[in-house]
Formats: C-alpha cells, sequence, structure tokens
C-alpha cells in the first residue's frame, strides 16, 4: 500500500484564529501582576512548539502546540507550518495526524540514504525521501513491530515482534523469524534423580519388559522429533519471569544482540488518590525506595545458528546488577556492536565492543569518577561511518566533550576541548559532521553548531543570543529552531542553515497582554561562596520595576539539583519568574541561585554535593543570604527561602540548621529523608542507605528537625507519586514530637509532583507571599517599628 498525504486545509476561522492572536493589538489588554493572574501558566505564556519534525521534502513544519490563550486543561495538538516567511500554522485533525505520522516518524535510513523504514502505531512503513511516498510493510493489529533497521543490502527490513526479531524482505514481502526466543524454565533435559529413586528406575528397567519397550520407542521417537526440527531455530531459553529488553540484529544479518531484565523488587510504595470517581480511595503506580534489590540485565549476542553467548561488559562483574546497560548499535558492516555499562556502584562507564563471529568483548574506553559518572550528553555514543571507529562524549576533562577512538581502544582523540559543555550531539544525515548544541559562547546560553568528524574548526550556525533547539531540514538548506530569551518563551522559527542566515518567527505562543507587559531580562551577577568560588545568580531588584525596597530579600531555590536555571532564555520554572516580578513589585529582592550541583559548569560542580546533600549546595545559599546582607543591608531575619522538590529540601535544610542566615522558609513538595527517595537519582549521590549511612543521615532534614526556629510554610500534593507525601507526613510527626510552634503543613489533594491546576498554584502561592508578609515583609518590619512602612 502507497499513499501520499496532503492535509486538509484548515478552516479560515482557525488560521484567522491563530493569525490573530499572533499578532498584536492595537491597545492589549494590561497583564494582571496577581498570583492568581500568573498562577494561569500557559495560559498566558503559552505552550511551547514541541516534537518539531520536517515532511521529507522539507516544505513543511510539524509539530505539537497550542495557540495563546487556550485552556489550562487542553493537551497540545498537532499542527503544522509551510516552512516559509509569514507562513500561518495550521491544526490537524487527529485523522490527518495520523495519517502523516509514518512520513515524519524518526526512523532507521537505508545504507544509500534514500529510503527510511519506521514503526508507527505497532507497524511498519517505508517511506521514500525524495517522493514522500509511505509504503506500508505490516498491519498487525494486536501485534507490536518495532525498531526496524535495514541490512547492508537495503533489501531486507529488521525488526522486533514481540520478543524475537524478524526480517521483512522487500523483493518477495516475505517475513522471517530470525530467533526463538523464550521465557523459562526450560523442559527438564538432564533431571537429576534422587539416588533412591534412580535404584528403583534402574531395577524396574532390568525386571519387566514392558518398561524396556517404552522406553525403546521413546527413543525413537525423540530422535524423529530431532531429525524433523534439524534446520529449525534453537530456542533461546530465559530465566522465568525474565523479559527481552533489547533486540537488535546485526546490518549483516549473521548474528544478533539482545539484553535482558530480570525484576529485582516486586513491592513498591503505596500511594493513596483519596479523590476518585468511583468515590473509594484507590492506590497508585509508584516505585521501589532507594537501595531495595533493582532489576538484573544481562546481554547476549545469538549467532547464526541461534546459539547464545552471555557476554561480561564489565569482566569482573558477574551479579548483573548493572546501573545501565546500553546497546548504542552495530558498525555499518555489521561486524561488531557497541555496549556500555554503568556497574550499581556507577563510578565507571566501560565502552566495549562485542565482535559478530565470536561474541569477543573488547574494552574501548572507560571513564571513571571518584563521586559517580555522569553529564548533560553522557549516552551520546555512536559509530562513524564505515571503518573510521567510534565517537562519544566523556567528562574526562571535567566537562562534557566530544572524543573519538578507534575500534580496538587505540588512537583515542578529543575532538571538543574547553571550559564550556556540549549538550547534544549527532551525526547529520548524511555522516559527514557532527550536529552539535554546546554551551561554547556561554554558560549562559545554548547554540547550534557544526563541526566536522575530524574535530578542529567548529561552525556556529545560531546567532541571537538565548537558547537554540535545533532541527535541520532533509535537505540540510533550513533550520527548525525553537529558540527563546530570558524574557520570551519558546517560539518556532525558520532560518536558512547558514551562520547569520534569515530568520522568520512562525508562532507566538502568550496572550498580547502578556507580551505587552515589561518583562525583565533579569541580572546576572556572581555571588562569592565561603570557599573562594564565584556562584552564578539572577537578581530581581525592586528599582527594576520601579517600586521602593521593603527591606526584605528572599531566594529561590530550584529543583532537580542538577537543573540550569541561571540562563539568557526561558526557564522552566516560567510561574516562579512573574512570581519573582510580583515579589520586586512589593519591594523584595530576589535571588536565584545555580548552586552546587547544577547543571551547565561542568563535573566538578555536578557532583560536589557527593556524599553530603545539604551540604555545599546548602552552603551557597547560605553564602548568598550573607551576600544580600552585605549588599543591600538586609539582616538576616529578612531574608526568606523556598523552592520546590530539591529546593524545598534545600529551604528545610536552611532553616533546620541555619536558622540565624535566615527568617522564614517555604518548602514545596520537598524530600525530607533520602532513604525514602528512588534508587536511580539517590543511589548515585548518596550510594545506598545500608552501605553509607552516614550520607543518608547528614543529607537528610528529618535528622534535623531539632533546629526549627523560624517560620516555615509545608506544602505538598497528596500524589505525588516522585515525592511521596508520606515524606511530609512523617516530618509532620517528627515536628509535633519535637513540640515545634510556628509551621504549617499545607496539602493538595488532586495534586502530583507538578501542580496542574491554576487554582491549587494560586493557593500554594498566596500562601508563600502571605508567610513571607507576615514574618520578613512589611508586616514584620511595621511590628518591629511600631509603626507603617
Amino acid at each position: 500500500m502507497t499513499t501520499r498525504f496532503v492535509p486538509t486545509v484548515v478552516s479560515a476561522v482557525t488560521a484567522l484564529a491563530v493569525a490573530t492572536s499572533g499578532a498584536a493589538q492595537s491597545a492589549p489588554t494590561r497583564f494582571d501582576l496577581t498570583i492568581p493572574s500568573i498562577m494561569r501558566g500557559p495560559e498566558v505564556v503559552g505552550r511551547p512548539p514541541a516534537q518539531v519534525r520536517w515532511s521529507p521534502d522539507g516544505q513543511y513544519l510539524y509539530f505539537q502546540w497550542l495557540p495563546p490563550g487556550t485552556a489550562w486543561r487542553e493537551t497540545p495538538k498537532p499542527y503544522r507550518v509551510r516552512a516559509a516567511a509569514g507562513a500561518v500554522p495550521e491544526v490537524l485533525t487527529l485523522a490527518q495526524a495520523d495519517s502523516i505520522e509514518p512520513s515524519i516518524a524518526e526512523g532507521a535510513l537505508s545504507p544509500d540514504r534514500t529510503r527510511r523504514v519506521v514503526s508507527v502505531g505497532g507497524d511498519l512503513y517505508l517511506v521514500s525521501l525524495a517522493t514522500g511516498i509511505v509504503r506500508r510493510l505490516t498491519n498487525t493489529p494486536g501485534v507490536m513491530e518495532t525498531a526496524p533497521r535495514f541490512d547492508t543490502s537495503g533489501q531486507r527490513v529488521f525488526f522486533r515482534r514481540d520478543n524475537n526479531a524478524m526480517a521483512f524482505t522487500l523483493a518477495d514481502l516475505q517475513v522471517h523469524q530470525l530467533t526463538d526466543i523464550r521465557q523459562g524454565p526450560a523442559p527438564d533435559t538432564a533431571k537429576v534423580t534422587a539416588p533412591q529413586r534412580k535404584f528403583l528406575e534402574e531395577e524396574e528397567r532390568k525386571l519387566i519388559g514392558a518398561i524396556r519397550d517404552r522406553l525403546w520407542r521413546d527413543s525413537v521417537q525423540r530422535a524423529a522429533r530431532e531429525a524433523r526440527r534439524s534446520g529449525t531455530l534453537t530456542t533461546v531459553w530465559l530465566q522465568p519471569k525474565e523479559e527481552v529488553a533489547v533486540v537488535q540484529p546485526s546490518p549483516s544479518g549473521t548474528a544478533i544482540l539482545i539484553v535482558t531484565r530480570l525484576r529485582g523488587q516486586d513491592r513498591t510504595a503505596q500511594v493513596p488518590s483519596y479523590i476518585t470517581p468511583t468515590g473509594y480511595t484507590e492506590p497508585l503506580e509508584s516505585r521501589t525506595f532507594v537501595g531495595d534489590a533493582q532489576d538484573k540485565r544481562r546481554v547476549g549476542l545469538i549467532d547464526a545458528t541461534g546459539r547464545v553467548t552471555w557476554i561480561r561488559p564489565i569482566g569482573t562483574d558477574s551479579s548483573g546488577e548493572f546501573a545501565q546497560l546500553g546497546t548504542p548499535g552495530w558498525n555499518d558492516a555489521g561486524t561488531s556492536a557497541l555496549v556500555t555499562a554503568v556497574p550499581r556502584n556507577r563510578q565507571s562507564r566501560h565502552l566495549v565492543t562485542v565482535s559478530a563471529d565470536s561474541a569477543r568483548v573488547t574494552e574501548v574506553d572507560v571513564l571513571t569518577d571518584s563521586a559517580w559518572v555522569g553529564g548533560p550528553c553522557f549516552n551520546c555514543i555512536g559509530w562513524l561511518p564505515g571503518a573510521q571507529g567510534i565517537w562519544f562524549a566523556s567528562e574526562a576533562d571535567g566537562w562534557s566533550h566530544l572524543y573519538r577512538i578507534r575500534a580496538d581502544g587505540s588512537g583515542r582523540r578529543q575532538l571538543t576541548s574547553g571550559r564550556w559543555e556540549v549538550h547534544a550531539a549527532r551525526l547529520s544525515p548524511d555522516r559527514t559532521r557532527f550536529l552539535l548544541h554546546t554551551t561554547e559562547p556561554s554558560a549562559f546560553e545554548r547554540h547550534f553548531f557544526t563541526m566536522g568528524l575530524d574535530g578542529g574548526t567548529r561552525t556556529r550556525v545560531t546567532q541571537p543570543a538565548g537558547g537554540h533547539d535545533v532541527v535541520v531540514s532533509p535537505d540540510g538548506k533550513w533550520l527548525a529552531d525553537v529558540f527563546s530569551t530570558a524574557n520570551r518563551p519558546p517560539e518556532l522559527f525558520l532560518q536558512a542553515a547558514r551562520p547569520g542566515g534569515t530568520r522568520h518567527q512562525l508562532t507566538t505562543s502568550p496572550v498580547p497582554e502578556w507580551l505587552a507587559h515589561p518583562w525583565l531580562t533579569p541580572e546576572i551577577v556572581m555571588v562569592p561562596a565561603s570557599d573562594g568560588v564565584d556562584v552564578p545568580a539572577r537578581i530581581y531588584r525592586p528599582a527594576q520595576v520601579d517600586a521602593p525596597a521593603n527591606g526584605a530579600a528572599v531566594i529561590f531555590v530550584h529543583g532537580a539539583g542538577y537543573l540550569q536555571n541561571v540562563h539568557k532564555y526561558w526557564s522552566s520554572y516560567f510561574r516562579e519568574y512573574m512570581f519573582h516580578h510580583y515579589l520586586a513589585a512589593k519591594g523584595y529582592v530576589v535571588l536565584d541561585l545555580d548552586y552546587r550541583a547544577s547543571a551547565g559548569y561542568g563535573r566538578d560542580w555536578r557532583t560536589a554535593i557527593y556524599r553530603h546533600m545539604g551540604g555545599r549546595d546548602l552552603q551557597d545559599q547560605v553564602d548568598g543570604s550573607r551576600w544580600l546582607q552585605r549588599t543591600f543591608s538586609i539582616p538576616a531575619e529578612r531574608v526568606g527561602i523556598y523552592g520546590g522538590s530539591y529546593g524545598g529540601f534545600i529551604t528545610l535544610m536552611a532553616l533546620f540548621t541555619h536558622p540565624k542566615d535566615f527568617g522564614a522558609g517555604a518548602a514545596l513538595r520537598s524530600v525530607t529523608d533520602w532513604a525514602h527517595y528512588n534508587h536511580p537519582y539517590t543511589g548515585n549521590i548518596l550510594n545506598e542507605p545500608h552501605e553509607d549511612s552516614t550520607a543518608y543521615r547528614r543529607s537528610s532534614p528529618i535528622y534535623f528537625a531539632e533546629g526549627l526556629e523560624d517560620p516555615l510554610l509545608i506544602a505538598h500534593g497528596m500524589v505525588d507519586v516522585n515525592v511521596h507525601f508520606q515524606d511530609v507526613v512523617r516530618l509532620s510527626q517528627r515536628l509535633i514530637e519535637l513540640g515545634k510552634t510556628g509551621w504549617e503543613l499545607a496539602v493538595y489533594p488532586v495534586e502530583d509532583h507538578g501542580f496542574v491546576r491554576p487554582d491549587s498554584w494560586s493557593d500554594e502561592y498566596r500562601r508563600i507571599f502571605e508567610l513571607f508578609e507576615r514574618s520578613i515583609g512589611n508586616s514584620a518590619a511595621a511590628r518591629a517599628t511600631g509603626g507603617t512602612r
């Protein structure tokens, strides 16, 4: 079946609505800088264009989006826009989007790079890149066919169906099964018999002729079955409950790499949902705790006979408990596969090759770290064309950079260097150069570069200061650039694929009244820390919004730990960005630090919290408070602090362990005991509770609750499946038992970790503002002086 999709033009009403929303009105309504207005969130700032993809002919861009002013309940819809100046986005029906999906989906290219094979909805499609014609290869309702790849000839497509590798021959449309992988246990082939039973069986054969005849018939029938099965696939038996995670046939078809997973823990924490359509409390699926038994994984190579060889990517590790086990793929010839393995202690990453003919393992590169391996491009790994070798990203010199190396582990060369980071890397469609997103111009910007496979000169293609997320057109002539600045959210731009190329804005996402407001580009300042390091921070001053200072300050602590929030592009904390304008308008100085453990500043910054969260990262907040005291003559008791998730954790630690440096705090969706958080995140930083109890005790706020002296707001969603509500329940009981006063708990019965409802956001931030007003703000100052200010 072949199709060429031409979407129906959207209605004039829809197109007009989108066009009107993108044009500023002559007299836009003034934006109401109030907490309820701010907490409408995406209704006012819009939704950024996402999942941007090109049509095969490069004429259209397809993406997920919503026009300005769309209600918060709505989810992004499929849109397209012509790749031309002045083009207006058009909404697609779901039927149109489903129809076009095969032609724009990501997939593997044929060896001659003229076709792409994709999996959409569990079926396979072949796309001609020159014509855009789509040919459906399979139509199997109820069966999932995934991970398609071409063989070296381009005449067969290998793919996965259920747990097995399959091959689709394009010439005759035949499908052949390449493996027979089954979940165990395997039928008994060498039954072990107890000595007493073995004696009885032997005596029975000696005494009874009928038994001897039956055994003879069984032997003959078994031989006949084996004869009939000769030439068929050899069954690979897995362990009971072991699942296939990856099936990767080599392009030559001579070997198949598989990765399996054996679940290590059945029990998960219970998160009850109290407000449900049924009226009954219903449990939500959640996760295990750090240190619980983890999944076991193993990697094997199935040869042409169907025999599997289980390999050890880390020669000394036989436990199967990898923190990560990856398979970046096969080389062009199909003679060697790449495997990456990170052991459970996370202090090394092993990059090895596995030969298709003998399952021989060759160690190519080992990255080690005294804390834990990681970085922004940690999984950027792949084969170079032909026999050129392998490329990968590594923090070997302390920053995330690219390297290349031969397949035998020799000739290692660093391709990029400097005190900046490669955030994303891939080969161009023609595989002649690297396409990079880096922070080379500034730690506070992200730009798109191209670079040859041998390194050398990099070409900076994007120029405007801010953050760029680029997708190159199929012919390499145009860029689809989702670009933002500090005071403007991401929009879709079209740019010629050359430095300084003409740019055209194709979407406008905020409502006109929001665009008309004088939103700040926050100044970036360097706050001197007590260890002599300068810590980047955004600052909001009352004078910048024409407001008098009230003599108080607020420090915002971003979440996630490893996240960057001090930069010149749009923040994922866009509600807080607006709330900080509101605070500044009320007289507060607001400081937002990229404390130690934040992303964007290299390996040493990333790992500065190893074995002690609430150590150097918290000290940076304390140093921020002292800087505010010195710079603005603000007393310590008039410095507030707040944040969510990791930021909530830091807020608790600040108030519990440094009460003399802060006057109040709001801890939102906070981790209170790291032994109750998840394994992948916490195990990296604090090891495991039963092995490193010291790290957990000194990092968990619940052990320091007796230090609370200042007003504290705790806010948490009751159906939080990330940081469980249990965290603040346990802390609340601890505070009660300690006889602490001046703290309050605000609960949100229908909210998960990231709030959704504007009324929940508004209630939470109203409470935060009222806390600061009565404790460190104008009301507190009035009480202290006996008058008003």
